[in-house]
C-alpha cells in the first residue's frame, strides 16, 4: 500500500456573482511544483469551463482532496494587492453583494492578466547586399539605420510602402526579425514636477501648504476644499498630487463624468508636462489592457478617471482625489450598487492614506461629516485673480407675457441680446436633451411611449427620431399619427435643447449656436472638440444640459440663463431641494470666471422657494442649515439610514408576488420601518416590471444586516431579480 501525502490547498476567489454554500471562495488543490501566494491571479476548473481568479487564503471547506480540482496554472501578472483584497470584501459587505461579483469589477479586462504579446521588430543584416535597391527598400533601410526596434505597421507607415515591401526584405534576408517586448504604459512625470508651477493667491497657497503636509503624513484623512466656482480648487490639490508624486506614489483622481476631463487634462499637462493615464468608457480595449496592467505594475502614476477607476489594482497608492464630490454622477446604479465618492474613501481608510474631496457644493452629508470633525476642510470664499462671482436674479414666470411656443422671458432676451452685442458668449441651461419630451397628435391624443419602459419617447428633431432616455429605444418621426392614421397631426410638447435652439435661432439669427447634451459630448474628444470651439469664439451661445453644469471655465461666458430652473425641484426625492441647488449653483458659477463681470438670470414659477430664494441671496449656508434641520427631523440621512429593494420581473404577475413574499418577511421592531411594496415610479424598465420597498432604520441598526437576514428568511424566486441600494439617491 503506498503512503498518501497531504497536498496543499487554498481557497479561489472568482469573479462571478454567486455564492459557495459556505462563504465565498472555492477550494482547489495546489499541484506539485507550482508556487502560490495571496493573491495570485489563477486558472482553474469551474464545471465544464475554465476561469480565472484569485488566491484568497487557505481552504475554507471539509472537503476530502478526492473531491477537490487543481489549480490548473499560475498567470503571469503582479499578484492583486491586500488592500485590493479587503476593499473587495469591505464593499461587498456594505452594498449586500457577492464578493464575486465585486471581483468580476476589478477583473474587468481579462486580458490584462497575460503579460502583453513580443512585438515583431527589425533589424539591418548587414552581411547581406545581393539584391536590387528600389527607392522603398531604400526608405526602409534608411529609418532603420535610426530606429532598429520598430514594429512593422508604424515602419510601412514612416517608409509610404506597404508591408509587403518589409516582408521581401526578410525573404532576402536584408531584414532580420526581432521579437521585442511591447512598450509599457509608463508615464514619466517625476522629472517633470516643477516646472510651469502657478502662482497661487494667498488663500490657494495656504490651501496647498496644508495638502502637502497631509500627504506627506501617508496617513489616512478625508479634508474637503469647499472653494467657490472659479477658486482654483483643482490647481491646489494639483500641488498633493506633485507631493505624492515625490514619494514614489501613485495618484487616482475621480471625476464625475468624463465629459469634464478635456479641459483638466490641458490644466495637468501644462503643470506637469505629460498626460497622465485615463480610464474610462471610451477607450478601446487595447489600451485598456496596457492601462490596467501599469496600474497594477506601479507604472502608471496618475490615473484620472470615472467611478469605474477605483477597482484598479493599484500596487502604492498614496493619494485619491473625488473632484465634484457631491455629483450624482458618482453613484452606479446598475450592478453593484455604490457610491464611488464614499467608497473611496473606505479605501483611502483601508490603504491608509489620504484623499481630498473637493466641491463648490459639498454634499450635505460631507458637511455633516466636517461639522462632527471627521472631515477636516479648507475654505477658498474667493475668485482667483480679479475674477468676482457673478450676480444671480431670480425671474418670476407668473408675471411674464411670453408667446405661444416661447420659453425665453423678455428680461432674458435682453440680456442675450446684449452680450451679442458686446461680443461675449452665452450660456442657456435646459436639463432637458432632445427637442421635445412629449409629442402627442392634436387629434386623438396618441403619445408616443416606449415599448420597454414607462416613459414617453423624446422627440430629437435634427436627427428625425424618437428616443427612449432610459433604455435606448429609437424610432423614426412618422408623418401619420399610428393610431388615427392623420397626416401632419403630430405635436411636440414642451421644451428640449434643440427646441430652444430653434427659438433663439428665430431672436438672434445671425449668431452662433452650440448644443452641449449628452447626444452630443459622447467622450474625452468631443468634449475637446467643443471645448476649443468655445475657447476660439467660434461660439456665441452654449444650449446645454448639466453636462456644462461644472467644470468648464470659458473667459469670454458672461452671461448663464436658466431657463426652466424649476424641473427637478418636485417628486418624492429628498435630495431633490438639494440637488436642484447644487445644479443650478454650479451653472451659474459658469459665468464671468474672468476680467469680465458676470450675470446670472434664473426663469422660474416658484421664486419663493427656499432654493431660489437661497441662489438670489447668496446664502447658501442658510439653504443648507435648513435642509439639514429638515432631515434630522425626519430621520432622514445623514440622521437614519435608507436602502431599497427593486425587484424586477419580465412578468408583471412575478413582480408582483415577489413583492408581496418579501413584504410578508418584512423585519419588524422599533427604529424600522418598511415602506411598500408599490410600483416604481419607472414601473417598467428595458423590458422588466419593477416593484419597490423602502427600509428607514435609525442609526443604530446594521441596516445591511437587517436586509440578509430579511431576504434569507424571504428566499425570492429564481426568475425574479433583488437589487439592493444601499443608501439610494435615485428612486425612479
Amino acid at each position: 500500500m503506498s503512503p498518501t501525502f497531504n497536498t496543499e490547498k487554498k481557497s479561489i476567489m472568482l469573479p462571478l456573482p454567486i455564492s459557495p454554500a459556505k462563504g465565498s471562495t472555492f477550494d482547489y488543490l495546489v499541484p506539485p511544483g507550482l508556487d502560490i501566494s495571496l493573491g495570485d491571479f489563477v486558472s482553474v476548473p469551474f464545471g465544464s469551463r475554465s476561469i480565472r481568479g484569485v488566491v484568497w487564503g487557505n481552504p475554507v471547506g471539509n472537503c476530502s482532496e478526492e473531491k477537490l480540482r487543481r489549480i490548473s496554472e499560475r498567470l503571469d501578472c503582479p499578484p492583486l494587492p491586500k488592500v485590493s483584497r479587503e476593499f473587495i470584501e469591505w464593499v461587498a459587505r456594505y452594498t449586500v453583494n457577492t464578493p464575486g461579483a465585486v471581483l468580476k469589477m476589478v477583473m474587468s479586462v481579462p486580458d490584462a492578466l497575460s503579460p502583453p504579446k513580443p512585438i515583431l521588430t527589425f533589424k539591418i543584416n548587414t552581411m547581406q547586399n545581393d539584391f536590387l535597391l528600389t527607392p522603398e527598400r531604400n526608405r526602409v533601410l534608411k529609418i532603420l539605420e535610426k530606429e532598429e526596434t520598430i514594429p512593422t505597421a508604424e515602419l510601412a507607415r514612416k517608409a509610404k510602402v506597404s508591408p509587403n515591401v518589409i516582408k521581401g526584405l526578410v525573404n532576402k534576408g536584408k531584414l532580420i526579425s526581432v521579437k521585442t517586448p511591447a512598450k509599457s504604459a509608463t508615464q514619466d512625470l517625476k522629472t517633470n514636477l516643477t516646472e510651469n508651477k502657478p502662482k497661487l493667491s494667498l488663500d490657494q497657497n495656504k490651501a496647498a501648504k496644508i495638502l502637502e503636509t497631509t500627504t506627506e503624513n501617508e496617513t489616512f484623512s478625508v479634508t474637503l476644499i469647499n472653494g467657490v466656482p472659479g477658486s482654483g480648487k483643482t490647481e491646489v490639490y494639483f500641488q498633493a498630487i506633485a507631493k505624492a508624486l515625490k514619494n514614489n506614489g501613485q495618484v487616482l483622481v475621480l471625476l464625475p463624468e468624463i465629459s469634464l476631463s478635456a479641459q483638466w487634462l490641458e490644466r495637468f499637462r501644462v503643470r506637469f508636462g505629460k498626460d497622465p493615464v485615463e480610464w474610462h468608457s471610451e477607450l478601446t480595449p487595447a489600451i485598456r489592457r496596457k492601462t490596467w496592467r501599469a496600474v497594477a505594475e506601479g507604472q502608471a502614476l496618475v490615473v484620472v478617471g470615472a467611478r469605474s477607476a477605483l477597482f484598479l489594482p493599484f500596487l502604492n497608492l498614496k493619494l485619491i482625489v473625488a473632484d465634484e464630490e457631491h455629483d450624482t454622477s458618482f453613484k452606479q446604479e446598475e450592478g453593484v450598487i455604490y457610491n464611488a465618492r464614499d467608497m473611496a474613501i473606505v479605501r483611502a481608510q483601508i490603504g491608509s492614506i489620504p484623499i481630498i474631496l473637493a466641491s463648490a457644493t459639498p454634499a450635505l452629508e460631507t458637511i455633516h461629516n466636517v461639522k462632527q470633525g471627521r472631515y477636516k476642510t479648507i475654505h477658498l470664499p474667493n475668485r482667483y485673480g480679479d475674477a468676482k462671482l457673478p450676480t444671480i436674479e431670480t425671474i418670476d414666470m407668473r408675471n411674464e407675457k411670453l408667446n405661444a411656443q416661447s420659453w425665453l422671458s423678455p428680461t432674458l432676451q435682453a440680456m442675450l441680446e446684449k452680450t451679442f452685442v458686446g461680443k461675449e458668449q452665452a450660456m442657456l441651461f435646459l436639463n432637458r436633451r432632445g427637442y421635445a419630451p412629449l409629442t402627442l397628435c392634436r387629434t386623438c391624443g396618441h403619445r408616443f411611449h416606449c415599448p420597454n419602459c414607462s416613459a414617453w419617447l423624446v422627440e430629437h428633431r435634427q436627427g428625425g427620431f424618437l428616443q427612449c432616455h432610459h433604455c435606448g429605444f429609437n424610432k423614426r418621426l412618422p408623418k401619420f399619427c399610428p393610431s388615427c392614421e392623420k397626416e401632419n397631426t403630430l405635436a411636440a410638447c414642451g421644451p428640449g435643447v434643440e427646441r430652444l435652439a430653434e427659438e433663439v435661432k428665430k431672436l438672434f439669427p445671425d449668431i452662433r449656436i452650440t448644443i452641449a447634451s449628452s447626444d452630443t459630448i459622447t467622450g474625452p474628444k468631443a468634449a475637446s472638440k467643443f471645448v476649443r470651439k468655445i475657447e476660439n469664439h467660434e461660439v456665441d451661445l452654449i444650449i446645454g444640459t448639466q453636462i456644462v453644469a461644472k467644470g468648464y471655465h470659458f473667459p469670454l461666458l458672461t452671461l448663464v440663463g436658466a431657463v426652466d430652473a424649476d424641473l427637478g425641484l418636485t417628486g418624492g426625492d429628498l435630495r431633490a431641494a438639494e440637488r436642484t441647488h447644487q445644479l443650478l449653483y454650479q451653472v451659474a458659477g459658469r459665468a464671468g470666471r474672468s476680467s469680465r463681470r458676470g450675470r446670472v438670470i434664473i426663469q422660474t414659477y416658484m421664486p419663493e422657494h427656499p432654493v431660489m430664494k437661497a441662489l438670489q441671496g447668496g446664502k447658501q449656508k442658510n439653504f443648507m442649515e435648513a435642509e439639514t434641520a429638515s432631515r434630522r427631523k425626519a430621520n432622514m440621512p445623514p440622521f437614519g439610514r435608507l436602502a431599497a429593494i427593486i425587484i424586477s420581473a419580465k412578468s408583471e404577475e412575478v413582480a408582483d408576488a415577489t413583492a408581496a413574499l418579501l413584504s410578508k418577511f418584512r423585519p419588524s421592531a422599533e427604529g424600522i420601518t418598511v415602506l411598500g411594496p408599490v410600483p416604481a415610479p419607472m414601473a417598467f424598465l428595458r423590458g422588466r416590471h419593477r416593484r419597490r420597498l423602502l427600509l428607514k432604520t435609525t442609526k443604530k441598526f446594521n441596516i445591511q444586516g437587517v436586509i440578509r437576514d430579511w431576504l434569507e428568511r424571504a428566499r425570492n424566486p429564481k426568475n425574479a431579480r433583488v437589487q439592493i441600494d444601499v443608501d439610494p439617491y435615485s428612486f425612479y
